[in-house]
């Protein structure tokens, strides 16, 4: 597997992976996904800004989306309890990981953890910080075997509350 930016040629195969991945949670009844979020204009705004990427197969074939960016997340700002790496040092965050619903449990979302955790390395960026639902135990249960702590409760800026996780990848 490798992954490479995203470009607005791959729009279309982005978007059918998170309605997969809409479809997936709300048939766990997660709550999270279900109000338009995320959407094309996000799509077109990660990938204006360089922070879209897809993860390709051998065959070029796009398995999974996700966002990635060490330009700071404005919700993080407040949370309700700790960051463990202070939250004006520079950090990565990982937004929109999906994986297409034919390519699910093949290790795809932690090969994406470990291609980033590599990059902050490279870099010499302290930290990876990630949200998410407090019934998507999927990925609460993904973070936390990679060896991600709880933090505490961060706000979105649509107004849900989400478990906040990081950690620390180079000191």
């Amino acid at each position: 597997m490798k992954i490479r930016h995203a470009t607005t040629a791959d729009i279309p195969r982005i978007l059918e992976i998170i309605e997969d991945a809409k479809a997936l949670l709300r048939s766990l009844n997660i709550d999270q996904w279900q109000n338009g979020y995320p959407n094309q204009a996000q799509i077109e705004n990660d990938i204006i800004n360089k922070e879209s990427y897809v993860v390709l197969n051998a065959e070029n074939q796009i398995l999974a989306t996700t966002m990635f960016s060490i330009n700071g997340e404005p919700t993080y700002k407040i949370i309700e309890g700790n960051w463990l790496i202070d939250e004006t040092k520079k950090y990565g965050v990982i937004h929109r990981l999906a994986t297409g619903k034919e390519f699910r449990k093949s290790g795809i979302a932690q090969f994406v953890f470990e291609h980033f955790h590599d990059f902050l390395k490279q870099e010499n960026i302290q930290s990876l910080k990630i949200d998410t639902h407090q019934d998507n135990q999927g990925m609460q249960s993904l973070v936390k075997r990679l060896g991600y702590q709880y933090c505490g409760i961060i706000q979105t800026s649509y107004g849900d509350k989400r478990l906040a996780f990081e950690k620390i990848i180079a000191l």
